[in-house]
């Protein structure tokens, strides 16, 4: 809990001081800071002291991300937009998915009072940082970026709506990553069976995230988010109508956890369309504040899964993806074609 709120639903805020601020340097803060507070976590001597230490792990995390999606969206070239932010996504799903084998392995092997070595990996990032210069690149919104601000982001329909969009479909994504061992185990499967399906969805969240945003730079992100959001629905719905684990449940698994990521990428850069002057603060919108959301709609889904049982549970956890789709189908492109639109309507009053 401490982690989620501190890494993920401040995100937004985070977003706001780097936009404010233009302070890439901060860069060589964060992953380092992470790593040494969540590698010493494990030898706190009481959980005040662990609270601390898992909270300002989570604090540096919640800067990294706004400040990593800014900093892609200024060096990208704007027609290779969303692959470049895909890559920057995906890199970070492929280190969720293989985590847990990497750190369990490490933790059998050598122990939790060997974990802060792992802090050494941190520190050579935050070297490859400083010498590629990457803390020197300017955040400060342009003149053009900055004209384009003609609402504060909370009377921004669009970015409220995206985000909206975002946090139904992390709903499912949550539900699925939390509960989706205890289903498997409930319809037959065994522990080892079950933790390699939900290894292949992570893997396939981290295919999905690679190639999102590529393919939001050839059809439009919007385009992508809505074909991502119809994509989930009805593998999700088949997989867990199925209760054999045939090649076709593996395959429908892989596919609804590429689908649910793959909007992850696009989502990023139409956020930053609709509110270029808020890159940070918008990418902090769509990566923390709608995971975190998502996670309250997971726990939801937890509650019903108490009475109505855990299968139906997940099936009613589809809905939210329905309802995204007509919502996301309302949302502008970008803040240039909100303006236009408000034009067209100011001349026919």
């Amino acid at each position: 809990m401490v982690y989620s709120l501190t890494s993920n639903v401040i995100q937004p805020l985070c977003g706001y001081l780097i936009d404010r601020s233009g302070y890439a340097w901060t860069l060589l803060l964060t992953i380092s800071i992470s790593a040494v507070f969540i590698c010493f976590s494990p030898l706190s001597p009481n959980l005040l002291i662990l609270y601390l230490c898992v909270a300002l792990a989570g604090l540096a995390s919640s800067f990294f991300h706004p400040l990593g999606s800014s900093l892609i969206g200024k060096v990208a070239v704007p027609a290779n937009k969303g692959l470049a932010m895909s890559i920057f996504i995906g890199g970070g799903n492929l280190g969720f998915a293989l985590a847990p084998a990497v750190i369990i392995y490490y933790l059998v092997h050598y122990g939790s009072h060997n974990l802060p070595w792992l802090i050494l990996p941190g520190l050579l990032l935050t070297v490859a940082f400083y010498l590629t210069g990457t803390h020197r690149i300017n955040l400060i919104a342009t003149v053009k970026e900055s004209a384009t601000l003609t609402h504060p982001w909370y009377k921004n329909r669009g970015l409220l709506k995206l985000n909206a969009v975002m946090a139904l479909r992390s709903w499912a994504q949550v539900s699925l990553v939390t509960f989706l061992p205890v289903l498997l185990t409930i319809k037959g499967a065994t522990p080892i069976l079950a933790g390699n399906m939900l290894t292949l969805f992570l893997i396939g969240g981290t295919a999905g995230s690679f190639v999102g945003g590529f393919i939001g730079d050839k059809i439009s992100h919007k385009k992508g988010v809505i074909l991502s959001l119809m994509t989930c629905v009805p593998t999700m719905y088949l997989f867990l109508v199925s209760d054999a684990f045939t090649w076709l449940a593996w395959l429908l698994l892989f596919t609804c956890g590429a689908a649910l990521q793959s909007t992850v990428p696009s989502s990023i850069v139409w956020a930053q369309r609709i509110l270029p002057g808020n890159a940070a603060m918008t990418s902090g919108m769509m990566l923390g504040l709608s995971f975190g959301l998502g996670g309250a709609g997971a726990a939801l889904t937890g509650a019903t899964a108490d009475y109505i049982g855990l299968n139906i549970a997940l099936l009613w956890a589809i809905v939210p993806l329905i309802i995204a789709i007509p919502i996301a189908w309302q949302i502008p492109y970008s803040q240039e074609s909100i303006n236009q639109n408000n034009a067209i309507k100011s001349r026919g009053v």
